[in-house]
């Protein structure tokens, strides 16, 4: 156990929550890359991990870095990665190897502005590659997106436990302000003892006891990997009947809902409480979860109220998703920025008034 308080509220950075959490969750091992703005995550490990016996390494390269989360997936050890937009593109066909290999890892991207190398400016415009998978094949990487520190450090745990579940990797979806910025948050007492985890039964960690085990992502025979593939999916389809993770907020008797994660959510906090202060009817549905994605949520939103507004820190990919979902039960319109610029809680507030049909004046 590193010599963090624990139990009382401690004031912390979202970076250094993120790695607290993973040490805290069994993780002992983390390769990763230096890269703005998550730089604080690998500093925090490279500090800590040696406390709990733990394996840190600044690996030459981000392909390096996810190549030896291969490695200690496979071994069974719970692992993690982190990176920044460009940083997590290099990682993708590793990614893939990854979930091909059915292999259980926690990658973290704390995104910034782009395309290329663009900025280290908060961002939302990775959403289409993490929810869709990213990297070549049929495969898809389950992606929770935090909206401040508690959360974090929470559904960073929460993430080893899933990727574990579902033998697939997990992705932390957050952005520059989450993870630079400072609050207080409770480190709870209890930790994971790696020791007591359930053993991975299908782990390459030595073969005495029992006949020997291969991961493996290659499969030449056409029905032998579409039978892999088969198998992946049905995971995937379990996770969207158990692991869809929403929160609302004032829907109840809403005629107008926004919809946003992360940075763009806790905007929209601020700006529908203006909003409802001015009379208008406005609610948050939040996706905690991006994949699985809470389509029966929206669908059923959608159904309630007269439009719907989405905002994100992108110039438009989750209100695709959103649309599709909606098909045309009311009308689903797009509040975006980009490059590293924050929408406002005034521009929210005018987007609303616009739905609402009020003088914008």
């Amino acid at each position: 156990m590193t010599s963090i308080p624990r139990g009382t509220r401690i004031l912390m950075r979202g970076n250094e929550a993120v790695a607290q959490a993973a040490i805290d969750a069994g993780c002992r091992a983390f390769f990763g890359y230096p890269i703005t703005p998550q730089n604080q995550v690998p500093d925090y490990f490279a500090r800590h991990m040696p406390e709990v016996g733990g394996v840190f390494l600044q690996a030459e390269s981000e392909v390096a870095a996810i190549n030896m989360v291969y490695g200690a997936a496979a071994a069974g050890t719970r692992v993690m990665t982190a990176s920044s937009s460009p940083g997590i593109s290099l990682k993708q066909e590793g990614i893939s190897y990854l979930a091909q290999s059915e292999l259980p890892c926690v990658v973290l991207n704390i995104m910034r502005g782009g395309s290329g190398l663009g900025n280290i400016a908060p961002a939302q415009a990775d959403y289409f590659q993490s929810v869709k998978g990213g990297g070549h094949g049929d495969y898809r990487t389950l992606v929770l997106a935090p909206w401040s520190v508690q959360e974090l450090y929470n559904l960073t745990r929460e993430a080893f436990d899933i990727a574990d579940r579902y033998r697939n990797p997990v992705l932390i979806l957050g952005d520059a302000l989450l993870g630079q910025m400072m609050e207080p948050i409770t480190i709870p007492e209890e930790v994971v003892d790696p020791a007591r985890l359930p053993r991975k039964t299908w782990a390459t960690d030595g073969a005495k006891d029992r006949p020997r085990n291969i991961i493996n992502s290659l499969y030449i025979e056409e029905p032998q990997l579409e039978k892999v593939n088969l198998r992946i999916d049905a995971r995937y389809e379990e996770a969207a009947r158990k692991e869809v993770r929403v929160a609302e907020e004032h829907l109840e008797g809403a005629r107008l809902a926004v919809v946003a994660y992360g940075t763009a959510a806790r905007v929209a906090v601020t700006a529908i409480e203006e909003a409802r202060s001015g009379g208008m009817r406005v609610g948050l549905l939040r996706p905690i979860a991006l994949y699985p994605f809470p389509s029966d949520e929206i669908a059923s939103l959608a159904d309630r109220v007269d439009a719907i507004l989405v905002a994100e820190l992108s110039l438009g990919q989750l209100v695709e998703d959103v649309r599709l979902v909606v098909a045309g039960r009311c009308p689903v319109h797009l509040l975006g920025r980009s490059g590293g610029v924050v929408i406002t809680p005034a521009d929210m507030v005018e987007a609303l008034r616009g739905l609402a049909g009020e003088d914008r004046g």
